[in-house]
């Protein structure tokens, strides 16, 4: 009997709290929750009740362009959509149209005066107008090609160190430089994708916001982790002469794991949220690929040769970052979103600056060096010096 009288009084508190959920939660989906549409397409979507409402209530909808929620639009990227009613004492969906005007990207919400509608503020749609549908299906591919060519780009050099048997001509510091600046984007972006509490730390800092790292960006990370392990090992095990890592990229090496510690301790003591510390390793990746293709140039430079530097890596890697840059230009402009580029010179700067690198190494591999071996400075005990004796006899 009191087992029973147990379940019955755990099944009326059930009961209880889920009414509760029921009366703070909201009472209102969209249709959808994201939308594309070309220019001047019309759409139609529906917003669909809950539950019952006592009283009829009358929706408002707000436009949010940026990070800015309004009742008007300033640069009218759909046609302002006419307010609707959601009837009482029904549950029927209520259809609105969207056309749109412009291309650009608009969050349409929704607002009302009605008491029993609440956290409105999560039921909102997505609208991404475009000049072109068949530019995404375009920029689509694109995508693909160019993590395909950046996943594959990294096995060029594996295999021409596996077949030399040798890793002369490889830069150390560039690779240093690589496994912390792919060791830091990881991090960021395992954190970013897996870790609830960081997720949810961003969606309290963004609420109609989309996670900027997805699926691809985690694989392709670990990816090249694992790989650049791999040609580290081959330093282990196969000649190297007497190539070793710098002092300068040790001190800069170490100025960020010491950064990396310390802020460690900071985020543990609460005075930094862990998104925040997450971002930091972020800094670190865009930091490191200013950097780590200098010393590979450098030593092309001095040894006269690119013989070492797999031009195949350097190949891959220009095709998948002209491809990246290309579809950056597509993106603006099938969405009139030129800010994205140029209100934002971070992103299009690093991928600018890496082809850059990549044209200058293709100059020297198949120009300035071409066919050369590495040139090494003959020693002052080296050199060949005439004999005075034999000169003497010659009448010299």
């Amino acid at each position: 009997m009191k087992m029973e009288f147990g379940r019955r009084r755990m099944a009326l508190l059930l009961v209880l709290l889920l009414s509760v959920l029921t009366v703070n939660g909201a009472y209102l989906n969209m249709s959808a929750s994201s939308i594309s549409i070309e220019l001047n397409e019309e759409k139609r979507l529906y917003l669909l009740p809950r539950s019952e409402l006592d009283e009829s209530a009358l929706i408002e909808f707000t436009y949010e362009i940026g990070s800015e929620i309004k009742f008007e639009q300033d640069t009218k990227l759909i046609r302002d959509v006419p307010n609707v009613t959601i009837p009482a004492n029904s549950t029927e969906k209520v259809p609105f149209l969207v056309k749109s005007e412009s291309p650009g990207h608009v969050i349409l919400g929704i607002n009302s005066t009605s008491t029993e509608l609440q956290d409105l503020k999560d039921v909102y749609v997505r609208i991404d107008v475009y000049h072109s549908t068949m530019l995404v299906v375009i920029n689509s591919v694109i995508g693909w090609i160019y993590f395909v060519a950046w996943t594959v780009s990294f096995y060029p050099q594996v295999y021409s160190n596996f077949k030399r048997k040798s890793v002369i001509g490889l830069n150390f510091d560039y690779l240093t430089y690589n496994i912390l600046g792919f060791l830091a984007y990881g991090f960021f972006n395992v954190g970013m994708f897996w870790l609830p509490s960081i997720k949810n730390e961003y969606a309290n800092d963004h609420p109609r916001g989309i996670n900027p790292v997805q699926l691809n960006d985690v694989i392709f990370t670990i990816h090249a982790v694992f790989i650049t392990i791999i040609t580290i090992v081959q330093c282990f095990i196969y000649e190297r002469g007497h190539q070793k890592i710098s002092k300068f990229c040790k001190v800069l090496v170490g100025i960020a794991i010491l950064f990396s510690v310390i802020t460690l301790f900071v985020a543990v003591g609460g005075k930094i949220t862990w998104l925040t510390y997450l971002y930091y390793f972020s800094y670190i990746k865009l930091g490191v690929t200013l950097i780590k293709y200098v010393p590979q140039a450098y030593m092309n430079y001095q040894r006269k040769s690119t013989e070492g530097w797999s031009i195949g890596n350097v190949l891959l890697d220009c095709t998948g970052g002209s491809l990246s840059l290309l579809q950056m230009f597509l993106l603006s402009y099938n969405s009139n979103d030129w800010g994205s580029i140029f209100g934002d010179p971070t992103k299009f700067g690093l991928g600018f600056f890496s082809v850059l690198f990549d044209i200058l190494f293709m100059v020297q591999h198949y120009i300035l060096y071409r066919g050369n071996s590495a040139y090494t400075p003959i020693k002052v005990e080296d050199e060949v010096k005439p004999d005075d004796s034999k000169i003497q006899q010659n009448g010299v």
